[in-house]
Parts: structure tokens; C-alpha cells; sequence
């Protein structure tokens, strides 16, 4: 369903009652509720038949909760009778404190929205992959509404620090990525952007260098360019620029891009997360790791277009 601009909001707006800076501590009830509307539109639920397919959605999403969280139910926990499963998941969205675990919940019922019910069985709808299009586009536009910096996106929630840097860089990153050629940089990436979500910054940098040296071996497996198994960045780097992958132009016109690709991914991360800390735990701050992340989207999309572009 499309968003309406009423009234009351463009009120807000002309009064500055909206903020410009995302927030990212708490999912506000209006938002909770949005989300289950778009939910029981998509998913189905209402309705008491345990056979049909909707049923079977909200079981498998809850009881894949219900296992990760070590609980039989989730709270709040509430005397159904036998066992309700729709209106199980729904109080757990609206209710939980927990913001994580909302999130969890969201993620995990938008990534069912984005493959069963795009299947004309699933509902009976001739539309139904244009329903789950709608309705992935109707979420993350509820949280851009009310300023919550988070968006699904290739099958996960990951958290947005500016719309800039989100739509010029992590975006066009998942695109390249979504080829099945790159699952392993895919899967190291999402993985660095889920623990940066976290507030895990070191496990974040770790797994940018991942990232990093695996969309470059992936680019030599494919020509065939020899590197040993256990290169780091640096050895990889050289055998990219040895094979021509970035035109000889270009590095000697950019003439910080080799420091740049040398320095900026692999000693970001071995500074500040990839030794031994010593006796006083050193710590990554959010800025850094968010412009470490950036970086490593960049790097990747550079490598990527120029491999495309390699003759």
C-alpha cells in the first residue's frame, strides 16, 4: 500500500516537528503497528485455519525465534487456548523492549515475505511478487517516515548512518554483490554491517578485510591470475595491479589509489582489531568503523565495475 502524505504530516513538517537525524534506540508504537499492518496484508493470518499456508509463515518464523532466544514462547506470554501463532508474533513486534530482538523478528518475517509469498500458490494472487515488492518498499519507507535508521535489504535489516553514504555506497555495493559469483563476498560483508548494527566494531573491521581479499580472489580464481592461498590484501592488491586490472592510466593519474587500496582496508583493521590488544582492551569507535565499512563498499564496487570493464 502506498504511503500517504495526510495532512497531520505535512503539518508536522511545517512546524519542524520531524527530526533530520536518524535514530536508531527505539522502534516508536505507531511504527511497530505500521509494520504489522503491512504484515498481516502480505503474510495473511487472519483467519483460523492451522493448515493453510500463512499458518505454517508465523510457526516457522516464530518457533526459529523461539530456538535462537532459548524460550518455548515468546513474551509476552499469553494463555491462547491452543497455541496462536499470528497473534503470538504480532504481540512479540508490538511489545518487545528489546530492540534487537524486534529487529530479529522483522528481519526474519520480511525475509519469509520476500520468498514464500512471492509464489502465486502461497495466496492465490496473480501479483504476489509484486505484493512483496510493495511491501518491502512500503517498510523501509515506514522507517524512513519516522526517521529509525534501519532498512531491509538482501535479506537482512542493516542500519543506515546517512542517506547519502547509504544510496552512493552501501546500496550499489549489494547490488554487485546480489551476483551469485560473489556469495562468499556477499555473505562477509552483510556479516561486517550486522556486527557494525551491533555496535561490534572490531568484529566489523575483521570482516571488511574479508570482504576485501575475497572479491579480489574471487576476480583472480576467474582469470586465472596465480596468488598464494594464504596472501593478505597487500599480495592480492599487487597481483590486481600486475594484471592490468586497473588501467595503467589510472594509476598514474590517481596516484594515492594503491595507498588507498594498501593501506586504508587492511591497516584499518589491523591497527585497530586484528592483533593482540595488549593489557588495556582497545576499542573501535562506531565513526571509524563506519567509514572502514564505507571504504570497503567502495573498494569492492571499484574492483567489481573494473573487472567488468577488464579486457
Amino acid at each position: 500500500m502506498a504511503i500517504l502524505n495526510i495532512f497531520s504530516k505535512r503539518q508536522q513538517h511545517l512546524r519542524g516537528e520531524v527530526p533530520d537525524v536518524y535514530t536508531y534506540d527505539e522502534l516508536p508504537d505507531g511504527l511497530r503497528t505500521q509494520i504489522v499492518h503491512i504484515m498481516l496484508d502480505t503474510l495473511g493470518g487472519r483467519g483460523n485455519d492451522h493448515t493453510n499456508e500463512p499458518w505454517k509463515a508465523y510457526e516457522a518464523i516464530v518457533q526459529a525465534l523461539c530456538r535462537e532466544y532459548g524460550v518455548f514462547e515468546l513474551p509476552p506470554t499469553k494463555n491462547y487456548g491452543s497455541r496462536n501463532y499470528v497473534e503470538e508474533l504480532i504481540n512479540f513486534i508490538l511489545n518487545e523492549p528489546d530492540l534487537e530482538r524486534t529487529l530479529d523478528a522483522i528481519e526474519l518475517s520480511f525475509r519469509v515475505i520476500d520468498s514464500s509469498t512471492r509464489s502465486y500458490p502461497y495466496l492465490l494472487r496473480q501479483d504476489a511478487s509484486e505484493r512483496a515488492d510493495e511491501a518491502i518498499g512500503e517498510l523501509n519507507g515506514r522507517f524512513k517516515e519516522h526517521v529509525v535508521g534501519f532498512e531491509f535489504s538482501n535479506g537482512q535489516m542493516i542500519r543506515i548512518d546517512s542517506e547519502y553514504a547509504h544510496t552512493e555506497i552501501v546500496k550499489p555495493v549489494l547490488a554487485l554483490l546480489s551476483d551469485k559469483q560473489f556469495d562468499g563476498v556477499q555473505q562477509e560483508f552483510l556479516s561486517a554491517h550486522a556486527h557494525y548494527r551491533s555496535g561490534k566494531t572490531k568484529e566489523c573491521l575483521n570482516d571488511c578485510l574479508k570482504a576485501f581479499e575475497s572479491m579480489m580472489k574471487v576476480i583472480c580464481d576467474k582469470h586465472g591470475w596465480v596468488y598464494n592461498q594464504g596472501a593478505g590484501a597487500k599480495n592480492l592488491i599487487q597481483v590486481c595491479l600486475d594484471n592490468n586490472l586497473i588501467p595503467t592510466f589510472w594509476q598514474q593519474h590517481f596516484t594515492s589509489l594503491r595507498s588507498t587500496l594498501e593501506s586504508g582496508i587492511p591497516t584499518g583493521r589491523n591497527k585497530l582489531s586484528g592483533h593482540g590488544q595488549g593489557a588495556n582492551p582497545s576499542e573501535v569507535p562506531r565513526y571509524v568503523a563506519a567509514y572502514m565499512l564505507h571504504l570497503t563498499a567502495s573498494a569492492i564496487v571499484l574492483l567489481g565495475d573494473a573487472e567488468a570493464s577488464f579486457k
